[in-house]
């Protein structure tokens, strides 16, 4: 048998073990503050503030982020869109066509989830995005020239504001004017994809009679001494409301005159139809009627 002292000894023993046992650890995460000196630059690709001031139209903003004691920085770019930026230097490209200003919030985070905020506005120009098969076939991936289809039935025609087809007229092979088809027409795209086309037109344009006010002249149908000249296209959706199955429901407006090479003084032009060898367009004169063109490649 063990003796009292021996007992107690046991007993005390046991007492330190739970004491021991229960004693809570305490771990120091150190001092939490929240970010310091905390700043945003937003850079628009292309930006130049004599000619493009909100960029080149590719959409992409430069982020650079800076401030002391940050973890990591959170970025809503104003358009729906956020994204984390541990490094402080993001791309980001805005995909609304036309020219938009957004509200760029920057959240830096440091220990213990403590924040700083910040806000810019940024103003950004979006060109609109041509689909890809229409980009390919128009400039062939860099340049192409093209001229009127002339052999083909129907390369001019009209009908009323609501057609899609030439209803009224349909021009037979090689059935107008000659100075009709001698133009050629060269669409060029950039490395942003915009998209810029320039006309030899021999000197003269054919025009109908009721657009020849348009273009500063006067008379019956017939070949006039129009300016030709080099014009940036802006592509959009069509405005007509027609449908996939008649069109590809793509637009462009030709600047200025808005002639390509028959001038009926229509300046927005629908894509009906295009492919590797012909463009089928529908436009708007100024006599409220549809009318219809159609190109093929130079050979």
């Amino acid at each position: 048998m063990r003796n009292p002292i021996q007992r107690i000894s046991i007993l005390i023993a046991f007492v330190l073990f739970l004491t021991s046992a229960c004693k809570k650890e305490n771990y120091k995460f150190g001092e939490a503050n929240a970010p310091k000196n905390l700043s945003v630059s937003l850079t628009v690709e292309g930006a130049d503030s004599a000619t493009a001031p909100s960029g080149n139209g590719s959409g992409k903003v430069n982020v650079n982020i800076s401030s002391s004691d940050a973890l990591t920085y959170w970025i809503d770019f104003g358009d729906g869109v956020s994204k984390e930026a541990q490094t402080g230097a993001i791309t980001y490209k805005y995909k609304t066509p036309g020219t938009k200003t957004y509200l760029v919030t920057v959240n830096a985070i440091g220990k213990g989830g403590l924040s700083s905020t910040t806000a810019k506005y940024v103003t950004v120009f979006v060109a609109f995005e041509i689909p890809a098969n229409i980009l390919q076939f128009l400039t062939n991936g860099s340049s192409r020239v093209w001229v009127t289809d002339k052999e083909t039935p129907g390369h001019f025609g009209v009908g009323p504001f609501i057609a899609f087809e030439p209803i009224w007229y349909s021009a037979p092979p090689n059935g107008r004017d000659a100075c009709a088809y001698d133009d050629e027409i060269t669409f060029t795209k950039d490395a942003q994809n915009n998209v810029s086309m320039s006309i030899d037109n021999k000197g003269e344009f054919f025009a109908i009679e009721a657009a020849t006010g348009f273009y500063g002249v006067s008379g019956k149908d017939g070949c006039y001494a129009i300016n030709a000249g080099a014009k940036n296209l802006a592509f959009m959706d069509a405005s007509s409301g027609s449908t996939p199955d008649i069109s590809t429901q793509i637009q462009f407006i030709v600047p200025g005159n808005g002639i390509i090479n028959f001038g009926t003084g229509g300046t927005e032009y629908e894509i009906l139809s295009i492919s590797d060898t012909q463009i089928h367009l529908r436009s708007v004169g100024v006599d409220g009627f549809a009318w219809f063109m159609k190109l093929t490649p130079k050979k």
